[in-house]
C-alpha cells in the first residue's frame, strides 16, 4: 500500500467536481448531521430526565461516567472492525441498535415509567455503538472524496459536529419541557432516518486507498479485501510510527486535556459568580459559534496557511486568549473570548486529520481514528478531574491561569518540536513514498 508523502503542486488535469455534487459523500454528510443532531438531545435529555425523577447527582454522574467508559472500552475494538470487515455495514449496524434501544427507551418510559437500570443499559448502549462507528465513518471517508477535498469535506465534518452542538441542547431542553420521552423519541428518530439514508451509500469494495477517481467517480472494479498481512497490532505500529501522527497525537491529548479542564473551572467560577443559566447557556452559544465559523473557513486557511502555522500558531493563541480570561468579566465578554478560541479549533483539526487520513493506508484508517478516539476520550475524562482539582485548591482566576500555563507549555513545545514546525502540507495529487514518516532525529517529536 502506498502512502502519500509530498508537497501540495500535483498536476491533475480534470478538476473534481465539488462536494455539494459528490452523491455519496451528501448522504455520508447529512445522515450524520441528522444522526449527531439527534445525540445531542438525547446527551441533555439524559441528566434532565435523571434529575426530573430520582433526583439524584450520583445517578447522574454513574450514567455519564459509564457512557464514557464504554465509548472508550469500544474504542479500539471498532477500530479494529473497521479495518477488517464491511465500513457500510458497521454503520447501518451501529445505527440500527442505537434506533432501537432510544426507541425502547422512550416505549419503557411511557408505558413503566423510569427505570435506573434502563437508563443506564440504554445510555451504555448509545455510548458503544457510537464508538464503534466513529472509525467506521472515518475510515470510509476518504473512499468518497477526492483526495485534493479531503480538507474541505474534514472542514465540513467539523461544522457538522459544531451545527450540532449549538442546536442539539436547546431543542432537546424544549422537547423535554413538552414530554420527557420526546426527545428519546427524536433521537430514535434520528438514527433511524440516518439508518435509511446509509442504506443509499456506495462504498467502493476493496482496501485500496484511492476508491475515488479525478473526477469524483466511484472505482468499483478494485481489488477484493486482502489478508491482514500484520495482524491486530501492525496498524497501531504503523501509526505510531510516523512521528508527525505521533507528535500531532500528544498534541492533541494536552491541550484536550487544558481545554476540558478550563471548561470545568469556567463553569463552576460562573456559579459561583451566580451567572444565570440564560447566560451561561449565551456563553456556550458563543463557543459553538466561533467553533461554526473556524470550520466554515478552515479548509482556507488550511491551503493558505499550512498545517505548521496552524497549529503553533493556535496553540500560542489558545494560551494568550486563557490568560485574558482570568480577567475578563464574566458572562458574554467572557463568551466571546471563548467564541476566539474555538474559532481555531477546527482549523487545526482540519490540518492534522487531513494529514492523518492522506498518510495512513486504507487498511490502518479505522484503528487511526480509534487511536485518536482514545487519545481523546482520555483527555475527555482527565479534564475534568483536573479542572475540579484545581477549583478545589486555587481560585477560579488561578486555576484559569494554570490552564494558561499549561496552553503555554503545549505552544513552546509545538514551537520547539521539529517536527510539527516542518509538519508536511499534504495534497491529493501527490507522489507516493512505502511508509511512514520514521524518525530522523533525536530530541522532541
Amino acid at each position: 500500500m502506498s502512502v502519500v508523502n509530498a508537497e501540495v503542486g500535483g498536476t491533475g488535469s480534470t478538476a473534481p467536481p465539488p462536494l455539494s455534487r459528490n452523491r455519496n459523500y451528501n448522504l455520508l454528510w447529512s445522515s450524520q448531521v441528522i444522526s449527531e443532531l439527534g445525540q445531542e438531545i438525547s446527551f441533555i435529555a439524559f441528566p434532565l430526565l435523571i434529575l426530573a425523577t430520582s433526583g439524584s447527582p450520583m445517578e447522574m454522574g454513574i450514567v455519564a461516567a459509564a457512557t464514557m467508559i464504554a465509548q472508550m472500552v469500544a474504542t479500539i475494538p471498532g477500530g479494529v472492525l473497521a479495518d477488517s470487515w464491511d465500513r457500510k455495514k458497521i454503520m447501518l449496524m451501529c445505527e440500527g441498535v442505537r434506533a432501537l434501544a432510544l426507541g425502547g427507551l422512550a416505549v419503557y418510559l411511557l408505558f413503566a415509567g423510569y427505570s435506573f437500570a434502563v437508563v443506564l443499559t440504554v445510555a451504555i448502549i448509545e455510548g458503544i455503538f457510537s464508538a464503534m462507528f466513529e472509525p467506521a465513518e472515518d475510515a470510509a471517508l476518504p473512499r468518497v472524496v477526492p483526495r485534493a477535498q479531503l480538507s474541505n469535506a474534514v472542514a465540513r465534518n467539523e461544522a457538522r459536529t459544531y451545527i450540532a452542538g449549538l442546536i442539539g441542547p436547546a431543542v432537546g431542553g424544549f422537547l423535554f419541557s413538552v414530554s420527557r420521552v420526546m426527545p428519546f423519541v427524536v433521537d430514535a428518530i434520528s438514527y433511524l432516518v440516518s439508518f435509511v439514508t446509509l442504506l443509499f451509500l456506495r462504498l467502493p469494495r476493496g482496501r485500496e486507498q484511492a476508491g475515488v477517481t479525478d473526477g469524483g467517480e466511484l472505482d468499483l472494479d478494485e481489488e477484493e479485501d486482502e489478508d491482514d498481512e500484520g495482524g491486530l497490532l501492525d496498524g497501531f505500529r504503523w501509526v505510531l510510527a510516523d512521528r508527525v501522527i505521533r507528535a500531532t497525537l500528544i498534541w492533541v491529548v494536552v491541550s484536550n486535556l487544558m481545554f476540558n479542564a478550563l471548561a470545568i473551572i469556567i463553569l463552576a467560577v460562573a456559579g459561583e459568580a451566580h451567572v444565570g443559566a440564560g447566560e451561561i447557556g449565551l456563553m456556550m452559544a458563543c463557543f459553538s459559534a466561533g467553533g461554526l465559523l473556524g470550520a466554515a473557513v478552515a479548509a482556507r486557511l488550511h491551503a493558505a496557511l499550512g498545517p505548521s502555522v496552524i497549529v503553533i500558531g493556535f496553540s500560542w493563541i489558545a494560551a494568550v486568549m486563557t490568560a485574558v480570561m482570568a480577567l475578563a468579566p464574566q458572562g458574554i465578554m467572557l463568551g466571546l473570548i471563548l467564541g476566539v478560541v474555538a474559532f481555531f479549533a477546527p482549523v487545526a483539526n482540519t490540518s492534522i486529520n487531513t494529514y492523518q487520513m492522506l498518510v495512513t493506508p486504507d487498511e490502518y484508517r479505522g484503528r487511526l481514528s480509534s487511536l485518536v478516539g482514545l487519545c481523546g476520550g482520555a483527555a475527555g475524562a482527565l479534564g475534568p478531574v483536573l479542572g475540579g482539582v484545581l477549583m478545589s485548591v486555587a481560585s477560579g482566576s488561578t486555576g484559569v491561569l494554570i490552564c494558561s500555563a499549561g496552553l503555554t507549555a503545549v505552544a513552546l513545545g509545538a514551537t520547539l518540536s521539529r517536527t510539527l514546525r516542518h509538519f508536511p502540507k499534504l495534497s491529493g495529487d501527490t507522489t507516493a513514498s512505502p511508509g511512514p514518516t520514521p524518525d530522523k532525529h533525536g530530541g522532541m517529536p
